[in-house]
Parts: C-alpha cells; structure tokens; sequence
C-alpha cells in the first residue's frame, strides 16, 4: 500500500462493471471475519490521516451508485477510526432556490478540500448524469452539457493539486430488491427509504443507461471511475478501502514508543453531590 500511480494526461478505456457473482456462489463474510480483516485498513487510514496532516495534501474521494448499493456503509466504515476534522463526509441537500440559479457545479466547488483535508462526497455533482437525468430533474440539454463540462471541470481540480477518486459502487437487482424490501421490514431503517427510492425502482434500465453514458463522457485519465460490486456488503467495504490506499503515496505509519508516565495520586476524594443516575437495566 502507499505506492504512487502513475498519472496519464489522455482519455482510456472506459471502465468495465464486473458481472456480480450470483449470491449462492460465495457465503456472506461474517461479522468476526470483517471486524478481523478491517482491523489493519484501519490502522493504515490512520497512518494516511496523519501523511495528510504533515504534508498539507488535498484528497477528494467520490462515492455514486444505484439506492441500497452501500455507499453510507462503506463511508462509514472509512470514517469509523479517523478524525471528523480530516476527514469531511458532505452530503448536500436539495439545492435551494438561490442554488438552482447558479451555475450546476457551483454549490459543490466549495466543498472540495483545502490542504490537510480529506473530503468525501456521499453522491456529488454526477447527481446531474444519474438521478437528476433519470427522474427529470434536468433536461436533456443540461445532463449532456454537464457531460461535456466535467472532464475539464476535474481536470482543473487534478492540476490544483487534489488527489480526486471516484468509485461507483454497482448492486444486482437481486440485491437491491432485498434490500429495499428489508427497509420496508425493518422499523431501524424506516429512515433509509424514500419515495425517491421507491420511485426510481422501477427505472433500472433507465439508471443502466445514464450509467454507462456516464462512464463513456467521464472516465478520463486524470479522473477515472473505479467500479466496486457490493452484493457482499462487507467485502465491498475492505474492497474500497484497500483500493482506495493503494492509489495514494502515503508514508505507513511508525509504531509509537511511548510509556505511560506515573500518575500522581493525592488525598483528593470525588464529593458526594445529590447528582441524577441513569437506571442500569443492563
């Protein structure tokens, strides 16, 4: 992990969605497994936290994906172990009136990171070629002038010296019709579905398209999309994060050599205050 990429200034290929494995193929990782196997990402995403603070770099990190493919999942579990104040997880609202006005990407611009800053963005300005384009939120005329904007858009982002990644995160219908219906299930995750995503269901083909047309105006040398399946929530998340480590020249973290010193202990003894205790039902 750690070693610098190399950088191309031209277009590629663009980036080709692995076919999801069907379910009864591989067993769901277990949680003991995940939380093993995590353990050690999150000890690196520390060590880049802290080659971040030193040297003053700006990382962008973008999630996109269809509704239920886990982006709230995988940002969680990059976040869980580092500083809120290093790593900024936005996740605009509806644009406001006065937004609306402005020009798209305008409302995005300053969010992106100023040096020590990690950002990531849980669904960015690509709002415009998915969402926005499938349930008519824009026109055909500004999707497709957006498609055409964004490269240089990100390539002016790239040469100011932001490390920008972008990952989608794709899902089977399969998965996505149980995890939808588990939403619906389970009054814990009451707050997850929307009618948004009840409506935009019945437009997977529709997303497929806006996808693909996407990946074919976007995926640039100096921005590429990486794709991540994750029908297997959790390999999907240490997937990510071991992807996402391995694209930025961090230095790994030194072992702390570092001894408790003795702790001074005096007459003191805490005062007996009429204080209200919680109830230990537990």
């Amino acid at each position: 992990m750690g070693k610098k990429k190399h950088k191309h200034d031209k277009r590629h290929e663009p980036a080709a969605i692995p076919p999801a494995p069907p379910s009864s193929d591989r067993e769901p990782m277990s949680n003991k497994e995940f939380r093993k196997l995590i353990k050690p990402l999150h000890a690196e995403l520390v060590a880049l936290q802290e080659w971040v603070k030193s040297t003053g770099a700006k990382i962008c990190i973008v999630f996109e994906g269809r509704d239920t493919a886990g982006k709230g999942g995988v940002i969680k579990a990059l976040t869980e172990r580092v500083s809120p104040r290093v790593f900024r997880v936005v996740a605009l609202p509806a644009p406001t009136e006065r937004e609306k006005s402005q020009m798209y990407i305008q409302r995005y611009v300053p969010h992106l990171p100023a040096a020590g800053e990690v950002v990531i963005f849980d669904r960015s300005w690509y709002n415009r070629a998915g969402v926005e384009r499938v349930m008519g939120f824009c026109t055909e005329e500004q999707s497709t002038q957006f498609l055409a904007d964004t490269p240089g858009f990100e390539k002016a982002v790239v040469a100011s010296g932001i490390i920008l990644l972008k990952y989608w995160l794709e899902v089977s219908e399969e998965q996505q019709t149980l995890r939808l219906q588990g939403r619906i299930d389970d009054p814990r995750k009451y707050w997850k579905l929307s009618p948004m995503d009840l409506k935009s269901y019945t437009h997977w083909d529709d997303y497929s398209r806006a996808r693909d047309e996407m990946f074919r105006t976007t995926d640039t040398g100096w921005a590429p999309w990486y794709v991540a399946n994750t029908d297997d929530k959790k390999r999907g998340r240490l997937n990510v994060i071991h992807h996402l480590l391995e694209q930025i020249p961090y230095t790994p973290l030194e072992p702390l050599d570092i001894t408790l010193p003795e702790r001074t202990v005096g007459e003191y003894r805490a005062a007996d205050l009429p204080l209200r205790r919680i109830a230990t039902p537990y």
